[in-house]
């Protein structure tokens, strides 16, 4: 009953920037971790970065210095600004939160559709 839904991808050149959004809808009662994985042709799904309810964040050596994850409790919404892209970024980027509909209920994992992230040498 959670749907999470990206945006903000699209085509760039490498060094350019880009903001991506995933907003959360439906039945929350409250959400704990959100982040970010991608994954490109011929490689795994990796972890981009992620940020806790407290907002402590981890972010892959890959993207350190350049990414930034931060969230939006009011709108339930976690961003990821990614500057200084390169043409290895490009990628799928699915956006996650764990969120639980009730007091009582695990945590479960909801993922959002992707968004293509493409930048261009």
């Amino acid at each position: 009953q959670v749907q999470l839904v990206e945006s903000g991808g699209g085509l760039v050149q490498a060094g350019g920037s880009l903001r991506l959004s995933c907003a959360a809808s439906g039945t929350i009662f409250s959400i704990n971790s959100m982040g970010w994985y991608r994954q490109s042709p011929g490689n795994e799904r990796e972890l981009v970065a992620l940020i806790t309810s407290g907002g402590s964040t981890d972010y892959a050596d890959s993207v350190k210095g350049r990414f930034t994850i931060s969230r939006d409790n009011a709108k339930n919404t976690v961003y990821l600004q990614m500057n200084s892209l390169k043409p290895e970024d490009t990628a799928v980027y699915y956006c996650y939160v764990e969120v639980r509909d009730t007091w009582f209920a695990v945590f479960r994992k909801v993922w959002g559709q992707g968004t293509l992230v493409t930048v261009s040498s």
